[in-house]
């Protein structure tokens, strides 16, 4: 049951509203914030693409928890180390389990 509950806040949420609250502005130098998808591979809407967004929403939710803990740049540091691998994760994942199923993320190559 809670699973259902959390898929449908997840669907009522709009893409900006899980992001709203990351400061981005306060991203170390040298730190390149990785791309979080806003719509789901061929646009089907899964378990896997639900998956996908709780874990997204769980590693912002932790950020955000570390940085308020923070006492020092190392601290802060480790919390966007630690968010950057979790939404690389989260994002592999995804796409492992999509190919899976026969779907592939789209790919423009320009030039020769």
């Amino acid at each position: 049951m809670k699973k259902w509950t959390i898929v449908a806040a997840l669907t009522a949420l709009p893409a900006s509203a899980a992001m709203a609250a990351i400061p981005y502005d306060s991203m170390p130098p040298g730190f390149d914030r990785p791309a979080i998808r806003a719509a789901p591979i061929a646009d089907v809407y899964n378990q896997y693409w639900y998956n996908y967004k709780a874990d997204i929403l769980e590693a912002e939710k932790e950020l955000v928890s570390d940085l308020r803990h923070s006492t020092d740049r190392e601290d802060r540091w480790d919390a966007w180390d630690e968010w950057t691998t979790e939404v690389i994760d989260a994002d592999k994942d995804y796409v492992k389990e999509m190919r899976k199923k026969g779907y592939r993320s789209g790919r423009v190559t320009v030039g020769g």
